[in-house]
């Protein structure tokens, strides 16, 4: 069997490590892919943009690919799974109408409060003067989202009334592109973060293990938001009680208001979920598609095969499925980015340690990489690898992880060093 998966990114790399560890899986093309997926073993890479649906689709049923799996939330947002379909390509991620739930944080809330499903009071706004009397009238601290997609950047929580009105500003003058067409106000939740990714066949859902990321730069959770600087899985704070509580209330409630609207979802539904001090849980916002770094911890503890859970989403029977199976013990993924990152950085600069970082027991996904004309692995993004260690318990496999970041080198290179700060107290 064949498989394209769409997206360039560390999710992507563990996508293509995963599904080239079952014997069915004949070959993975990555469309662009980066540096790890151009080195990975019976993994290409195909030089076209995500956006790019007619040439992958020619490039798909010219080849034989049997099934497409999609990283990223904009080329669903924009479509790509009902455009291959149309094709007659099977797709795992949800068609455009679904997407909407990464696409507009605005669509997201109404959806919620229709459903019933616990989140943080909100408002949605327009014009700037109307969102700062808002914000005025609520108090601080208080979150400032754009509504649309921003990579994982467009989200402010102010602790002053400067910080929010200048996120109002920065968003309606364009800062996060046409994300910024609205604004969404909420509430200031307190407590810890936990993400809940699961499979969907459109009728049945399952919660795959609970993570939590760290998207703060600085340590101590402090500085601005990331695309996630690393993450640990399975997260402790997310008891069976707790995801008992996230199945009834939040995952079966969103399935069922997407199948009353007619939409047939089908694929990765993403909870990033706040659990306050006294236990009560609200959603912070849904996700179209696998978490990133979130999947890179927990693919590495996933025991049953990857390719048969898309393929049951993909065909709707995932109810007949087995339960999911798992790995023993935890794992733990720490991030290497760029200097300056999550502003302006430069690319290009040289990677070196790759294998003696892997040599001490580490998987290195490669993120924003590729390969110079010299073949020599560069940076090409903001968060550059992901270094992902299992091991019996948390402190073993954080203690593996960071062993191994120690040997990678380019010029610039900033890791956090608390990845995992809260298991270990």
């Amino acid at each position: 069997m064949k498989v394209l998966v769409v997206g360039n990114g560390g999710r992507e790399h563990a996508l293509a490590w995963k599904l080239l560890q079952s014997p069915q899986i004949q070959q993975v093309v990555c469309v662009p892919g980066n540096g790890g997926t151009a080195t990975l073993e019976h993994c290409q890479n195909l030089p076209l943009a995500v956006d790019d649906f007619e040439g992958m689709s020619r490039y798909a049923l010219e080849n034989g690919i049997s099934l497409v799996v999609v990283g990223p939330e904009v080329p669903l947002a924009m479509g790509i799974t009902d455009y291959l379909q149309s094709q007659g390509l099977m797709v795992f991620g949800p068609v455009r109408a679904g997407a909407q739930i990464e696409a507009s944080k605005a669509w997201a809330k109404a959806l919620m409060q229709e459903a019933g499903i616990p989140t943080a009071e909100a408002a949605v706004f327009t014009e700037a003067a109307a969102a700062k009397s808002y914000v005025k009238a609520q108090g601080i601290p208080i979150v400032v989202k754009a509504d649309g997609l921003a990579a994982g950047k467009g989200v402010i929580v102010a602790g002053t009334l400067e910080q929010a009105e200048n996120a109002i500003d920065a968003i309606f003058q364009g800062q996060f592109g046409s994300a910024g067409n609205f604004v969404v106000i909420e509430e200031c939740l307190i407590g810890e973060e936990v993400s809940v990714l699961a499979l969907t066949d459109g009728l049945t859902i399952r919660p795959l293990l609970p993570a939590q990321d760290h998207k703060r730069i600085g340590e101590g959770d402090t500085g601005e938001n990331t695309g996630g600087m690393g993450a640990y899985a399975p997260a402790p704070i997310a008891t069976p009680e707790l995801m008992s509580r996230v199945q009834t209330e939040v995952l079966e409630r969103a399935i069922a208001c997407l199948r009353s609207r007619g939409i047939d979802y089908r694929g990765v539904l993403y909870a990033g979920l706040m659990i306050a001090p006294d236990g009560d849980l609200k959603v912070l916002e849904f996700n179209c598609r696998f978490g990133d770094p979130e999947t890179q911890v927990i693919l590495p503890l996933l025991d049953t095969p990857l390719e048969e859970l898309i393929l049951a989403c993909v065909q709707q029977r995932l109810g007949e499925m087995p339960p999911i199976t798992w790995k023993q013990g935890a794992a733990a993924t720490v991030v290497a980015a760029s200097g300056g990152y999550p502003g302006e950085y430069e690319k290009g600069k040289v990677i070196t340690g790759i294998k003696e970082a892997e040599a001490a027991e580490v998987t290195v996904f490669h993120a924003g990489t590729k390969l110079n004309q010299q073949q020599q692995v560069v940076t090409d993004g903001g968060r550059v690898l992901n270094v992902t260690a299992i091991g019996k318990d948390f402190q073993e496999a954080i203690a593996q992880a960071y062993t191994g970041i120690k040997s990678l080198k380019f010029e610039g290179m900033y890791y956090r060093k608390d990845i995992g700060h809260r298991v270990l107290k």
